[in-house]
């Protein structure tokens, strides 16, 4: 039975910093990188965008993937133990913690590790439309980020679909670049709140499209992906309209990947994981005395000896950079919890 002084849980921007300052550390972490569904790949949502703008230290830009890479392999240098195992249950009650993990979901064939600090940082997926192809264009005309991807529009026409605060966000951010943008919206009404809705409805830039969904996505496989149009279908009996754009950011809400620590680590009704940072946040609410029981680390949760990072954290900024910066402050938190708890001669 593998056992490591600290295991990581994801392999994005949180989970690779995480890495990268525990090996440094002397801590040989292992980390678990898992597999994804529908098709997705270990790294996060970084791999399924092209062009990066927005994070420091590459002034040309740079590919999702490749950064992911970058990162991993800085990680490996100081010694990482990177294993392609997806963590299917976990035993917080005790430590070392106990964690059984998977190669494959469709084999018996499981794996045992224990740990004394563990850093969760498996992130979130932003929900999708489930519809053919939509992983071949995500990241060519495709996006689940417009604060990401925005400024690759600059100029051109792109939709929005949702009908909520993050949608209404994006779709006025999106203005800022692009000559035209779409609202597309299952219902005649919006779910933000009204403030948000006024700036939408008067903004010359942004045309709200009723009652319509996605029902196809358009455009051409090679010699490269790249999303030119979709196919609009009514919730009103209307028929079917074909929509050209440049750019289709979907803004339906995302799904922290936090299934297996419900009932073992507060989060929030969402499923967000709580740590010490998460609860200084607006509109974050917490059950009554949970800071006060928390340990002193600003990445710890409810369970001493487990730390959270990145976007299996955080509702509010679900940037690479943060989610980086937050990985470091739970390595280093979880080091030093190891240095304080280690017993002493």
């Amino acid at each position: 039975m593998p056992h490591s002084s600290v295991i990581i849980i994801g392999a994005g921007c949180a989970g690779l910093t995480s890495a990268l300052y525990t090996a440094r550390a002397n801590l040989s972490p292992i980390v678990l990188d898992g597999f994804k569904p529908r098709g997705r790949v270990p790294g996060g949502q970084l791999m399924w965008t092209t062009d990066v703008e927005n994070y420091p230290g590459f002034p040309q830009g740079v590919q999702g993937p490749e950064l992911i890479e970058l990162m991993r392999r800085q990680a490996e240098r100081f010694g990482a133990r990177f294993h392609h195992d997806n963590v299917v249950k976990i035993d917080l009650s005790r430590r070392p913690f106990h964690l059984v993990a998977k190669p494959d979901l469709e084999k018996r064939e499981s794996v045992e590790y224990t740990c004394d600090g563990l850093i969760i940082a498996g992130g979130a997926d932003a929900r999708l439309l489930d519809l053919p192809h939509e992983m071949t264009f995500m990241g060519h005309g495709l996006s689940t980020c417009a604060t990401c991807d925005g400024a690759l529009y600059r100029g051109k026409v792109v939709g929005v679909v949702g009908g909520g605060d993050t949608a209404v966000e994006e779709a006025t951010f999106l203005t800022r670049f692009a000559s035209k943008v779409f609202l597309i919206h299952r219902r005649h009404e919006l779910r933000a709140s009204k403030i948000m809705q006024q700036r939408l409805l008067t903004n010359p830039k942004i045309e709200p499209l009723w009652n319509r969904t996605v029902a196809e996505y358009l455009g051409d496989h090679e010699p490269e992906a790249q999303l030119k149009a979709v196919r609009l279908a009514s919730t009103t009996g209307e028929p079917d309209v074909t929509l050209e754009l440049d750019g289709l950011f979907l803004a339906i809400g995302h799904s922290p990947n936090t299934d297996i620590y419900q009932g073992q680590v507060a989060m929030t009704p969402e499923g967000y994981l709580l740590n010490r940072l998460a609860l200084c946040w607006k509109g974050v609410e917490a059950p009554a005395g949970l800071l006060d029981s928390m340990p002193n680390y600003g990445t710890a949760t409810s369970v001493e000896g487990v730390f959270a990072a990145g976007d299996v954290v955080d509702t509010h900024y679900r940037q690479a950079v943060t989610a980086a910066g937050m990985g470091c402050m739970a390595a280093i938190d979880c080091e030093k919890w190891l240095e304080a708890t280690r017993p002493h001669a």
